[in-house]
């Protein structure tokens, strides 16, 4: 055998040359139930998947040093969800329908977290591709999903359908603090700053009913009135739940004012925590809150509540949720 063979073989035997293998047991059962070939499937939901979930794949991948489950998810994504016409991406994938992407819009938090999450993998494992398909993806947001109204820099949810003849359509949890103010760190220039502080001063006022909540869906006014978006139910619940995830993830303090509202609701009724509130009846859901909103829930206690364990039975959505909590507060 060449000695130059010899050496590499023996070099590549020793500890710490091959990738070391992600070893929690809870994001190896999230991977196992709910990602195949790259794709993270809600399996509860007619097994789509969405910008998003492959946003919340990568972002866990990446948290939990899994290099070729990263790998996987972003050669999915890029292969079936990406546009071509700009570095952004397809909101939706449905198997079940032909072709499985029949919608080209694009849903923001989807692509923040896939940009953000590219970012953090080129910095992890010095990838210049990773590294050039962020910052495509980045700018490409800075330039067609910020838009000005009633004084404010303000997210688009997507590139059509959230601009009406009266009013912009905004979501709220499609602010993902922590990537924006990475985003800031690496552009200062592309205008991040600006949009992180207008938005939460718009989350100051974007407050309503009982508790002072925000809705999943606001409309903004050129006068800038704020309401709960036309069309949608007038309630906190499974989107906005993210807020005070990304505030916390953001290093919002746990005692701000921002996150108060969400404390007060989640300890209303003792172990009954509801899964959504009516911001117009302040009807609360007749069933409990599932454990990723109670793991969120958990961060806003000082210091953070216990992870509960995982459930065999719980779905997607949850499961991301409680794995993102505790990536959030991880050190």
């Amino acid at each position: 055998m060449r000695p130059v063979l010899l050496f590499l073989l023996l070099l590549l035997a020793l500890p710490g040359c091959h990738p070391r293998q992600p070893d929690d047991p809870d994001w190896l059962a999230y991977r196992q139930r709910f990602i195949e070939g790259g794709r993270v499937i809600d399996r509860g939901n007619g097994q789509v998947s969405h910008s998003e979930s492959q946003g919340f794949g990568l972002v866990l991948a990446e948290a939990h040093a899994d290099q070729e489950t990263f790998a996987q998810i972003w050669q999915w994504t890029r292969h079936n969800l990406q546009r071509q016409d700009l570095p952004l991406f397809a909101w939706r994938y449905d198997p079940a329908a032909s072709p499985p992407v029949q919608d080209l819009n694009n849903a923001s938090d989807g692509d923040i977290l896939i940009a953000w999450a590219l970012q953090r993998a080129a910095d992890r494992w010095q990838n210049a591709d990773y590294a050039r398909s962020a910052t495509a993806i980045r700018q490409t947001i800075a330039r067609q999903l910020i838009r000005q109204q009633a004084g404010y820099h303000l997210l688009l949810p997507g590139l059509q359908g959230f601009e009406r003849d009266d009013h912009l359509v905004l979501n709220p949890s499609y602010l993902i603090y922590p990537a924006l103010l990475a985003f800031a760190r690496q552009a200062p220039e592309e205008g991040w700053e600006q949009l992180i502080r207008d938005s939460l001063q718009l989350l100051v006022r974007a407050r309503f009913g009982h508790y002072r909540l925000p809705p999943d869906w606001l409309a903004l006014y050129p006068d800038g009135r704020l309401l709960p978006a036309p069309g949608w139910p007038a309630r906190f619940r499974y989107d906005a739940v993210r807020i005070p995830l990304y505030l916390v993830w953001g290093d919002t303090p746990v005692r701000s004012p921002l996150l108060e509202p969400f404390r007060q609701l989640w300890h209303c009724c003792g172990d009954r925590m509801p899964a959504w509130t009516d911001l117009e009846t302040s009807q609360q859901a007749p069933y409990q809150a599932s454990p990723g909103i109670r793991a969120i829930a958990g961060l806003l206690d000082s210091p953070p509540a216990p992870d509960s364990p995982p459930d065999p039975d719980e779905g997607y959505y949850s499961a991301s949720l409680r794995l993102l909590a505790r990536v959030a507060v991880r050190p």
